[in-house]
């Protein structure tokens, strides 16, 4: 794959966006791809907004991704994918987690929750080139919600097409071994919902 495609994972500190983009790198890495990770943290330990640029092809000389420049962005909160969908291509693909995350500024009252994100991505990008995943919700099912990160990784994997190389391998890597399984059936659920 001579083309260079580029994945911003977007969301709110704590929600497990660096751990689900370095197990997508290492896992692209071990399927024969060059790929290069940036992180931005920005005020992470506060509940604010956070980044990750991952870039994979033949071969990759900077991680960063320009506005207009994603293949693909994973929001982990619908606010935050809303925030960042100025670095989508046209014609490229969202997976969003129907999740919401209050910012301080809502919380307190200064502001409100924009209503209707859903519908404004389904004209913005267009349904087919949409992915919402309840991925809170599939992570509770299976145990824990702070697995909704897994889900969201597993739906881009299978969104991207990259869904036949040894993730639960990569997974078992990266993650504490009590966590391990929870993890594994995370990922699968999120390909499911593909």
């Amino acid at each position: 794959m001579k083309e260079i495609k580029n994945i911003l994972l977007v969301g709110v500190g704590g929600q497990g966006i660096i751990l689900a983009s370095k197990i997508l790198s290492q896992g692209l890495i071990a399927a024969g791809f060059d790929a290069k990770m940036s992180e931005v943290h920005g005020m992470a330990q506060r509940g604010g907004s956070v980044t990750t640029q991952v870039r994979y092809g033949e071969k990759v000389y900077s991680p960063i991704i320009g506005k207009g420049k994603a293949d693909i962005i994973v929001g982990f909160e619908k606010m935050e994918t809303l925030r960042w969908l100025d670095y989508l291509k046209p014609n490229g693909k969202i997976v969003v987690n129907d999740y919401t995350i209050p910012s301080t500024p809502i919380l307190i009252g200064k502001a409100k929750y924009p209503e209707g994100i859903l519908e404004q991505f389904s004209k913005l990008v267009g349904e087919e080139n949409m992915t919402v995943v309840k991925a809170a919700e599939i992570a509770t099912n299976i145990g824990n919600i702070r697995a909704q990160n897994i889900v969201l990784l597993g739906a881009l994997i299978k969104s991207v097409g990259i869904e036949n190389y040894s993730w639960e391998k990569i997974v078992r890597e990266n993650v504490k071994e009590k966590f391990v399984e929870l993890n594994i059936k995370a990922i699968n659920k999120g390909m499911e919902t593909v």
